[in-house]
């Protein structure tokens, strides 16, 4: 398997285990900016990009990483959030007697 192509928006993964965005890239400096889960930013040129040798990875399905929020703040946050009808659609509704 070869070598993925950065693209802004796809999460991708290193040797080494983690996992990372591109939010952008500058093709004219051939510099790649990544976000790390944990929000920290980084900038790499794009030869560094083909030494880490980096595959595709699927984003993470919290936003907790960058927020630094341990696992049961996010659970309180989400839980909070939902209420106890969270899914009923006709809470929505404009209801006019």
């Amino acid at each position: 398997m070869g070598i993925a192509l950065p693209n802004v928006g796809d999460w991708y993964k290193r040797v080494g285990g983690d996992i990372f965005e591109v939010v952008a890239i500058d093709i004219a400096d051939g510099c790649i900016e990544i976000q790390h889960f944990d929000g920290t930013v980084e900038e790499i040129d794009s030869d560094v990009w083909y030494e880490m040798k980096c595959t595709p990875a699927v984003a993470p399905e919290d936003y907790s990483g960058s927020l630094d929020l341990s696992s049961e703040d996010y659970r309180s946050l989400i839980e909070a959030k939902r209420g106890k009808n969270w899914g009923d659609p006709l809470d929505f509704l404009d209801q006019n007697d």
